[in-house]
Parts: C-alpha cells; sequence; structure tokens
C-alpha cells in the first residue's frame, strides 16, 4: 500500500492476533466479558505467530529507518490481542506497561451478538452473507459492519490527533481488521477535507459490504498506509 497517503500524519500496520484458544477450538468469542479471560489468550501456535509478526514488524521498521522511539502499539483490551501485543513488544524491546504500548477499546473484536457467542466459528458465514447483503444490518444483538467502522474511525482520529510522523501497530482481530482495511483502501481514492470527511464518504453500502475482500489470517501483518 501507498505509504505516502495524505489523509494521515502517520504510518500504520495491522496485526491479526496470533491464533488463539477460541481458534482452536471453533468458537466465537466476541463479547467483551468473555474476550477478555484468560482462558481464550493465545494458542501455543499464536505465540509463535506473534514472535514471528514481531520479528517480521522490525525488520520492516530498520527498512524504512523508522527508530523505535517513533513506535507506537494500540491494541483491542481481549487476552487474545493483549498477548498478541506483548509478545510483539518484547520482540521490539518495548516496555508494555508506557505510553508505546496501550490498550484501545475502540479496537476491540467485533460483537456477533448473543445468538453467536459461543457457537462454533461455521456461524461466522451466515453474518458475513448478511454483511454483504446488507452492511447496516445488525446480527441479532449485536454490531453491524458500519457500527464496526465507526468506533474504529474514532480510533483512528483519536490516534492522529495524538501522534504525528509515528509508526503505529494496530493490533485487532480479523473482522474489524479487514474493515479498517478496507475504509482505508476506500479513503485512498477520496478527496476531502480531513480524515473523518474522507472516512464518512466511504461508509456506503457498495463500500462496506466488501470487507471480506481484506481478510488477514492469525498472526498476519500488514501494512495499513
Amino acid at each position: 500500500m501507498d505509504s505516502s497517503a495524505s489523509f494521515v500524519g502517520n504510518r500504520y500496520w495491522v496485526l491479526r492476533h496470533g491464533k488463539s484458544i477460541p481458534n482452536e477450538r471453533g468458537l466465537i468469542v466476541s463479547s467483551m466479558e468473555n474476550g477478555v479471560l484468560s482462558e481464550y489468550q493465545l494458542a501455543p501456535d499464536g505465540m509463535a505467530q506473534a514472535q514471528l509478526a514481531g520479528e517480521s514488524f522490525l525488520k520492516q521498521l530498520k527498512e524504512s529507518n523508522i527508530s523505535l522511539e517513533k513506535v507506537r502499539i494500540r491494541y483491542s483490551p481481549f487476552s487474545r490481542t493483549t498477548h498478541t501485543a506483548r509478545i510483539v513488544a518484547q520482540v521490539l524491546n518495548l516496555p508494555f506497561d508506557t505510553p508505546h504500548c496501550k490498550m484501545m477499546e475502540a479496537l476491540r473484536e467485533r460483537y456477533f451478538g448473543p445468538t453467536f457467542e459461543l457457537k462454533s466459528h461455521d456461524k461466522y458465514q451466515e453474518i458475513w452473507d448478511l454483511d454483504e447483503k446488507d452492511p447496516y444490518m445488525r446480527p441479532q444483538g449485536g454490531e453491524s459492519v458500519d457500527d464496526v467502522v465507526s468506533r474504529l474511525a474514532t480510533a483512528i482520529e483519536s490516534m492522529e490527533a495524538e501522534y504525528q510522523g509515528c509508526a503505529i501497530l494496530v493490533v485487532s482481530h480479523g473482522d474489524p481488521l479487514q474493515m479498517l482495511q478496507n475504509i482505508f483502501h476506500s479513503a485512498k481514492q477520496q478527496r476531502g477535507d480531513g480524515l473523518a470527511e474522507i472516512i464518512q464518504k466511504g461508509r456506503v453500502a457498495s463500500v462496506l459490504s466488501q470487507h471480506r475482500k481484506f481478510a488477514l489470517l492469525t498472526g498476519e501483518l500488514r501494512p495499513l498506509v
């Protein structure tokens, strides 16, 4: 992706958490109440994935001549994302409980609703089919695509207001990160006065319904912009 996009003042990377215990069990764990439980953190394979992602991120930082002083890690409060972010910070030799590494609640997993919580991950396809038909429609008691994009936009705007010229690693989940990539892909083709307006222009059904094109594997790191 083009790292010179003018609508943001920082460089961003996205990282989906490593393979988690819910991934191994084939479970949907999307509520805050369940998501923060330590029993749903990374599986051993996921810890190895987080280590590799951290090494890859460090390599990319060096290739871009970005000093660690300029690095910020922002992560979802769920145990699997916190665990991933902590491992990456160790690889980068960044102290975790400092301003370099901060939890942002707006980066949490998409809540799929009580009908899907702790059910088989085979049910994801039902939600994604709904997303494609109507990205404003909420799964019963859960979040729509547009709901998630709204809070992700707020998170990015907050980071843009706080930092300039930093390299920011966003550690989150499959659905939120594919939506974030989708909206940034659209934003790079828009014109407008400021980030909020540009993102808003992309919050149309024809864009929002296409987020699955940007799916990430567990532990996958990608430059965002």
